[in-house]
């Protein structure tokens, strides 16, 4: 509920009541009932009070240039004065328009936190702001000359309790993860059809077997692969000065080897084949790889990677989560 009469004189009681008079002076302020100042017939304290999916533009500050992206922004405060019957929260809404002109920051975050709390005027002390939104990263093929887009969902929430700031940052990222053990009977099956094309004693020449490789009956089985994704939560420590996001990104693709591709030519899916085959992955190998190269990362607090192979042989998604105390333990 917003009550913002004491910053907005069209809302504000002219001396002489509430009961006042409406002229017809077109210059006579007119006053508006703000029912909202009234104490709650109910007290208590709530925990948060919010407006949640506001539209808004933000900027983000990446090595090749400034991006802008639509997000969807929640932002809330809590009510600590239990006789309130609510919040300003028009105040609230248009403070978020410092996203739009600012490029997202842990300092730019932390003050509007800060801001969020001052508007409120003396009813709340802690704020929270969750920014959704697509990090949109420009990634070339494997061998060729193109290119292409690719949105990365982001996830930001930033909590401001009693000038205490805490940052959370959420990446998805999606990848190719290959059955070792998929592999390893594909292996077998194509050694049986092997031996019973050209035997199992005797010289073979190399064209005849190369002729057989290239054609279908050459291939008795395929190990199979899926599309699969990665969640990295990050917690920053309090100090970090900035968010990595292509760093992070850039990171965590070399590290699986198999990030899924956008523009390719044939030259380019060979590449990604032979880079699938060189890196079969269970989603057990896909989360320690990943949480690896994230254990020694400067300004990092804590974090918690979650992968998901989308099976292509089962019905159901295999699942692996690790955690930096984990990691630290090995």
């Amino acid at each position: 509920m917003d009550h913002d009469s004491a910053t907005n004189p069209a809302a504000m009681t002219p001396p002489d009541g509430p009961d006042s008079k409406v002229t017809s002076d077109p210059s006579a302020v007119r006053v508006l009932p703000d029912v909202a100042v009234a104490q709650a017939a109910t007290r208590g304290r709530l925990y948060r009070v919010c407006m949640r999916g506001i539209s808004t533009p933000i900027l983000l500050d990446l090595p090749d240039g400034v991006q802008r992206c639509a997000a969807s922004v929640d932002v809330l405060v809590s009510l600590d004065d239990a006789a309130a019957r609510g919040i300003h929260m028009s105040r609230l809404y248009l403070l978020l328009e410092r996203l739009s002109t600012e490029a997202v920051s842990p300092q730019v975050l932390g003050t509007l936190l800060g801001e969020l709390v001052a508007s409120q005027q003396g009813l709340s002390s802690a704020a929270s702001i969750t920014l959704r939104f697509d990090l949109l990263l420009r990634r070339p093929a494997l061998v060729s000359d193109l290119s292409g887009w690719k949105a990365y969902p982001c996830r930001i929430e930033a909590t401001s309790q009693n000038g205490v700031t805490r940052l959370v940052q959420h990446l998805e990222l999606a990848y190719s993860s290959t059955c070792p053990m998929s592999a390893a009977l594909a292996r077998q099956a194509n050694r049986e059809a092997f031996e019973h094309q050209f035997g199992t004693h005797g010289t073979v020449a190399a064209e005849a077997v190369a002729e057989w490789l290239e054609q279908e009956r050459g291939l008795a089985a395929t190990p199979h692969a899926q599309r699969s994704r990665a969640e990295l939560e990050l917690v920053w420590q309090p100090g970090v000065t900035m968010l990595p996001f292509t760093a992070i990104v850039d990171r965590v693709e070399a590290a699986l080897a198999t990030p899924v591709q956008t523009a390719v030519k044939r030259v380019d899916e060979q590449a990604f084949a032979r880079l699938n085959a060189a890196n079969l992955m269970f989603c057990e190998d896909a989360v320690r790889r990943i949480a690896f190269v994230l254990a020694d990362w400067p300004d990092l607090a804590d974090f918690e990677v979650r992968v998901a192979h989308l099976e292509s042989l089962h019905a159901h998604d295999a699942v692996a989560v690790a955690r930096r105390s984990d990691i630290s333990q090995s």
